[in-house]
């Protein structure tokens, strides 16, 4: 009995060649995915650095727009004295161990402590004594105030950004899973602790999916109600 072999299936040369492309761009873009999250950790570790010396503002550099450092404000020593005065004035209505008084002993030693904390922190008061923040960014940079406004906002858009962005790419990675829905009740770990680590440098991923079109949906893909 003679048997018939199948001769092998080879492979087309075009088929031969587009593997390799396939694996080089896989490579590639792994490569690039590890990229942008070294890239966002030294971006993260940089900022809170510039955070860190920037927030602490310069006495020789504190005069802007009038307002004058609050160590060195007769207004604002006068509003300490005013606010003192007045909780004293309360507290001689009371015996000396009574509940009253020692709340208002804590409160005079509250008070205390804030006045001397904001001219320590540099704060620049006005004319009302008050301690005033300075939001402007280039005066804030200018002048040593960056810690006052500037960074702590700069901190909030990047952190809420980058609650979103890791959201949105746990919600893109477990919608191709066979249970998208069971991923969104139950959080797979780690894939989110991974999705975490990678968007540090979410700003730069951004960019990098607007620029290939994969930021935003399709307007196809859009649902209009309608009208």
């Amino acid at each position: 009995m003679a048997i018939a072999l199948r001769n092998p299936v080879r492979a087309s040369p075009a088929a031969r060649a587009a593997a390799p492309r396939r694996a080089v761009r896989v490579a590639c873009q792994a490569q690039n995915n590890d990229a942008v999250a070294q890239i966002g950790t030294v971006l993260a570790a940089t900022t809170l650095a510039a955070a860190v010396s920037l927030a602490s503002p310069s006495a020789a550099l504190a005069d802007i727009s009038g307002l004058t450092p609050c160590s060195e404000s007769k207004a604002y020593a006068k509003l300490q004295k005013k606010e003192l005065k007045g909780l004293e004035k309360r507290l001689k209505q009371y015996e000396a161990d009574s509940a009253p008084a020692l709340a208002l002993k804590a409160t005079i030693e509250r008070t205390k402590n804030r006045f001397a904390n904001y001219a320590k922190a540099g704060l620049l008061c006005g004319n009302d004594g008050l301690p005033h923040l300075i939001s402007d960014p280039g005066l804030a940079l200018k002048y040593g105030h960056a810690g006052e406004v500037f960074i702590p906002t700069f901190g909030f858009l990047y952190v809420a950004g980058y609650i979103g962005y890791v959201g949105r790419q746990y919600l893109i990675a477990a919608r191709s899973s066979s249970k998208p829905t069971d991923k969104e009740i139950i959080i797979d770990v780690p894939l989110a602790v991974r999705l975490a680590w990678q968007g540090a440098g979410w700003p730069l991923a951004a960019v990098q999916e607007l620029r290939a079109g994969t930021l935003t949906e399709k307007e196809e893909n859009i649902t209009v109600s309608p009208r």
